[in-house]
């Protein structure tokens, strides 16, 4: 709120039925209200809208007979990306895909920066999601999440060759997942060393390895610094940080699909690095401001 915004009006103004000043009705309530209110009041919108998505998720699901039994994953992939989507626009972030987002089958790699990448690149990609086994026990989220076709893993826990043999009957029967390969999330600056254990999958599926890029730009054209779940910050703390954003665009960039025939893990993972990084290079030279 400027220091020269038009007084709120009373209820007398309303009573009275003058009409109010142009350069007041053009506003938005919320830039009427003094910052803790505007903050507040924002926030309850986007829980509002978090709401409603999470209820039309629920009924789609319903609607599909997808609470019983294995994921319904030939009818919900669709949902997913209208679900991401939702969840996304709730939270007041645009997403652009800068390129066509290509419908490879295989295993997608994305790079991490915040649990935002959830919804921001599930809105676009065709794929399921390569999640924390922590999520699988989160309340509404979690049983939503496993009939949405998730796959879920133990970090650390010593089980990644039985998820990755588990991505392998997943690719050969015709599905596509998305996992980040770094582990970790990143301010969105650069790629981190990659953990290559999953990608066996890709390779014994004979499947391709599709990569991806996220970019999140803030108002002045400038890499966000609020959106990156990093550090010492809790869950709690970034939620309401990412809350309290204005005019974030996550900005995505399909790159070039990588072959895994005759190819070892080791060159696999050094090959997706350099693809990653090279790409997030061309994506931030797009669409950050010089």
């Amino acid at each position: 709120m400027t220091d020269h915004a038009s007084p709120i009006p009373t209820s007398q103004d309303k009573i009275s039925g003058r009409t109010l000043p142009h350069r007041l009705r053009k506003h938005k309530v919320s830039q009427l209200l003094p910052k803790p209110v505007t903050t507040q009041f924002k926030r309850a919108q986007i829980l509002k809208g978090m709401t409603t998505t999470m209820v039309n998720g629920y009924r789609a699901i319903t609607k599909i007979d997808g609470w019983s039994g294995e994921p319904k994953r030939d009818k919900v992939l669709r949902y997913n990306q209208i679900f991401c989507g939702k969840m996304a626009e709730a939270f007041n972030i645009k997403v652009v895909a800068v390129e066509p987002m290509p419908n490879t089958q295989g295993l997608w790699a994305g790079n991490h920066v915040s649990w935002m990448d959830i919804p921001v690149m599930g809105s676009v990609v065709p794929a399921f999601f390569l999640s924390k086994a922590e999520v699988e026990s989160m309340p509404a989220f979690g049983n939503l999440a496993r009939a949405c076709g998730s796959l879920f893993i133990k970090r650390g826990s010593g089980d990644s060759g039985k998820v990755a043999g588990q991505i392998t009957e997943f690719l050969e029967k015709g599905h596509s997942v998305l996992f980040y390969p770094e582990g970790t999330t990143t301010d969105g600056s650069r790629i981190k060393s990659l953990y290559g254990k999953l990608l066996q999958a890709a390779i014994d599926a004979n499947k391709p390895v599709q990569p991806l890029v996220v970019c999140y730009v803030n108002a002045q054209g400038e890499l966000d610094d609020k959106i990156p779940f990093v550090g010492d910050t809790s869950f709690t703390k970034s939620f309401l940080t990412v809350m309290d954003c204005e005019q974030v665009t996550a900005y995505i960039l399909p790159l070039d699909p990588i072959s895994t025939t005759d190819k070892s893990r080791d060159e696999l993972t050094e090959e997706l690095y350099q693809h990653m990084q090279q790409g997030l290079e061309t994506l931030k030279a797009r669409v950050l401001k010089a």
